[in-house]
């Protein structure tokens, strides 16, 4: 099988590529995160990835597209659904369609290991992409494996961020604090 895992982020591909590599699956990474703001946390997880992925000998692609501008345009009348309408289709259509387009028979996402993503909207996304591009979407529960992943990030010295990625998770991160100092103030 040649399988693209689109990647957010070095912490959460820990588990992701443990659990498929024990599955006899060589994964090829794929950093499209055209969501996450500003631009040093982007930085920041790119960096940490190049790194990972370079010291456990995995063969890793990056596209960059920054995307502070089209993130904003395509969110700004909907930010509750943001995730849903925009940040996974814009990530895992770019994913399905480099699948496509180089040869890979599938794709999978590590925001699939995450608890605090909408797995069941993710799962949504990824099969009508695949039916989309002709290309299988691997669907793994990674789930199970997240605080085994997130523990060994933290052994290994990987950047830990504290935020989904995009400036208004950062926002909702801060929520309790933000109105605990306006009573306050």
């Amino acid at each position: 099988m040649k399988l693209l895992l689109h990647t957010c982020c070095a912490p959460c591909s820990v588990y992701c590529i443990d659990s498929l590599r024990e599955e006899g699956i060589e994964p090829t990474v794929y950093w499209f995160n055209p969501n996450i703001h500003p631009y040093m946390e982007y930085k920041a997880r790119r960096d940490c990835l190049k790194e990972y992925t370079n010291s456990i000998g995995i063969q890793a692609i990056f596209e960059e597209d920054y995307g502070l501008k089209e993130f904003c345009k395509k969110v700004v009348n909907n930010l509750e659904n943001r995730c849903q309408e925009y940040c996974y289709p814009v990530r895992l259509e770019q994913t399905a369609k480099y699948a496509k387009e180089n040869g890979y028979d599938s794709f999978t996402t590590t925001l699939l290991v995450s608890p605090y993503q909408n797995h069941e909207m993710l799962v949504k996304v990824g099969e009508e992409m695949a039916e989309k591009y002709g290309v299988k979407f691997l669907y793994r529960d990674f789930r199970i494996g997240f605080r085994e992943g997130q523990a060994k990030a933290r052994e290994l010295g990987l950047y830990m961020q504290k935020y989904c990625g995009c400036v208004f998770s950062e926002e909702d991160r801060y929520a309790k604090k933000i109105e605990k100092d306006k009573i306050v103030l």
